[in-house]
């Protein structure tokens, strides 16, 4: 099947969305039981921890770690925003700066300024766009990030957008001081992220059924063994405690070049790899063997794959043995965790 389509069913009862380009499935949310990435509390802060450079704060979901705790003390109320999945036996991550984001608009309390997205470089498109702004923001104190997606919009879906956040976001600041920890509002879920960040034309599917019709379901279970085909090279990816190791094989081709050959396809497919599997934190690449004037070639094809990942990653280069190294954002839970 050719061309972008957006997948909205269940996996065993779960929301679930799925994005396929031309058959293959390239993007993946399944909710979860943890707090959703994007919830606000307001939380009360506990004592700083010495030597980690924050502290924990409560929440009504339990213990969460907040750092950059300049000016903040114990007892005090604050609004803190989920940044990600917490790790087993850890706190849930937490940020102080807050971001009401959909489709269209970011309205950031603690960031004021009108900004429009630099994909969008039209002039004029532009220069309406921050017409529409300052309409909307009516002179606030708020910040406001106009999305990428606003280049294809109607000009009344980007004025609602903005509205929505907006008042979301003063509606979230009123509740901010408090005694007790609450929930000022959910993070999103799977279908809604879907509609918020997969915005790019695609045909949309919401039967029930349509993972299994869109051939999802098999890719899944695919997703579930460590060995990956590069052709005729393969690659495995295996999570550890520490780290996760990647293991890239030239498999039969003993062709001068077959290194890097195996090397620069999986660089091409890694972050979507990483991304589907729900896998970050240290990511340890142990590459076919190949000269070291490739490398060069191998760190800029896999800065290019990058540049289109939803997930913040870090190239941190090149180890004593050999290695490359990646950081990598923890913001979703393994996918083999989610399909036991």
């Amino acid at each position: 099947m050719k061309g972008r389509q957006i997948a909205l069913d269940h996996l065993k009862g779960t929301q679930a969305a799925a994005l396929l380009v031309d058959g293959r499935l390239q993007d993946l949310f399944i909710d979860t039981d943890q707090p959703r990435p994007g919830t606000i509390y307001r939380s009360i802060a506990n004592r700083p921890m010495k030597g980690q450079g924050g502290m924990f704060v409560t929440t009504p979901d339990g213990p969460a770690f907040l750092r950059q705790i300049k000016g903040l003390s114990p007892g005090q109320p604050i609004l803190v925003q989920v940044t990600g999945y917490a790790e087993p036996g850890k706190a849930l991550p937490v940020t102080a700066r807050i971001l009401f984001k959909s489709r269209y608009a970011i309205v950031t309390p603690e960031a004021p300024g009108l900004n429009i997205s630099r994909s969008i470089r039209d002039d004029e498109q532009r220069d309406a766009l921050l017409a529409i702004a300052h309409q909307e923001m009516g002179g606030s104190a708020m910040g406001l990030i106009l999305r990428s997606a606003c280049a294809a919009a109607e000009v009344s879906e980007i004025e609602e957008d903005i509205r929505a956040m907006h008042d979301l976001a003063q509606a979230v600041l009123a509740d901010a001081v408090g005694d007790e920890p609450e929930t000022l509002t959910e993070g999103d879920g799977p279908h809604a992220l879907a509609w918020r960040d997969w915005s790019d034309p695609a045909d949309v599917s919401t039967q029930a059924g349509c993972f299994e019709h869109l051939n999802v379901l098999d890719q899944l279970e695919n997703l579930t063994s460590s060995h990956v085909p590069l052709g005729s090279a393969s690659m495995f990816i295996e999570p550890t405690r520490a780290l996760v190791a990647v293991d890239v094989n030239t498999g039969g081709d003993t062709s001068p070049a077959a290194g890097l050959k195996a090397n620069l396809a999986a660089a091409r497919d890694l972050p979507r790899q990483l991304r589907l599997r729900g896998l970050g934190g240290q990511i340890t690449l142990d590459l076919a063997p190949m000269v070291k004037k490739d490398r060069k070639t191998f760190e800029s094809t896999l800065r290019g794959a990058l540049k289109s990942d939803t997930v913040d990653t870090a190239l941190a280069g090149w180890t004593p043995l050999g290695h490359f190294e990646l950081q990598r954002k923890r913001d979703r839970i393994p996918l083999k965790d989610l399909l036991k």
